[in-house]
């Protein structure tokens, strides 16, 4: 059966904007004659015109990153030390690969003012409106206002977030894998360090990443091209790179279709 496939992850790129100036990553590219062999590698000592095409090793990058840099999937570890009321958190080397694999589901919440917190309220009534009802490992993806906006300095902070109830509405029904287009699953911080200092509730910090000590579940960020998907009908492979005892692992996100 021929299948068409969907790429839902960004560009690791120095001069694209993905993340604050603190923790952007860092790339050096070296081309196929900045890698010939150094002292006490082998081959050192063969002069350069001597090897195929006068070349080294082959063009390789050096690249300085976070584990949350680029489109990566976060671990109940990284939300806290404890998930499922109080079992330890497991790390992104012990996510099970069956919630890494599975029917999509596309949340539209395009129209959210940047800042909004979204509520349980909100994502019934968008299931209600594509006509789908949540199934035990749907990976459901979050398409927001940043969709469009990677690349600009204020990607941080475009979009809204998915607060505490509205993950629990979704890990509640089995939802083990979630993920936006933001650059986080909740709202960006710039507004709810505002919701804090008008309220002094220091509970709104992170309250849909927060939610997994309840109920524990991984989520994806800075995903892309949820545009171009339908509400569902298609398949999400979402498989982190192993990293023992991390917090998050890059993922090379793809939706698939059957055609």
């Amino acid at each position: 059966m021929p299948r068409r496939f969907v790429d839902l992850s960004i560009t690791l790129d120095n001069d694209v904007i993905s993340d604050p100036p603190f923790m952007r990553p860092k790339i050096k590219y070296m081309t196929h004659y900045e890698t010939l062999p150094s002292e006490g590698e082998p081959f050192h000592g063969i002069p350069a015109e001597a090897y195929p095409g006068g070349q080294g090793y082959g063009a390789a990058e050096v690249i300085t990153l976070s584990t949350h840099n680029g489109t990566h999937l976060d671990s109940p570890y990284h939300f806290h030390p404890t998930m499922d009321g109080g079992v330890p958190a497991i790390a992104i080397d012990e996510v099970p690969l069956e919630w890494c694999f599975g029917d999509g589901v596309k949340l539209d919440f395009r129209h959210f003012p940047n800042g909004y917190v979204v509520t349980a309220a909100d994502v019934e009534a968008e299931l209600k409106r594509i006509c789908y009802e949540l199934n035990p490992l749907d990976i459901v993806l979050v398409n927001t206002a940043a969709g469009t906006a990677l690349g600009r300095p204020d990607f941080v902070d475009i979009g809204c977030g998915m607060g505490y109830e509205a993950t629990i509405y979704l890990t509640s029904r089995g939802v083990k894998v979630t993920g936006t287009d933001a650059w986080s699953w909740d709202a960006p911080f710039t507004y709810t360090a505002q919701r804090v200092a008008e309220t002094g509730d220091t509970s709104l910090i992170w309250e849909g990443h927060k939610a997994s000590r309840d109920i524990g579940y991984c989520h994806l960020e800075k995903l892309h091209n949820l545009e171009d998907l339908p509400p569902f009908g298609f398949t999400v492979s979402c498989f982190p790179h192993k990293i023992r005892r991390g917090s998050a692992g890059w993922t090379r996100a793809v939706a698939i279709f059957d055609e």
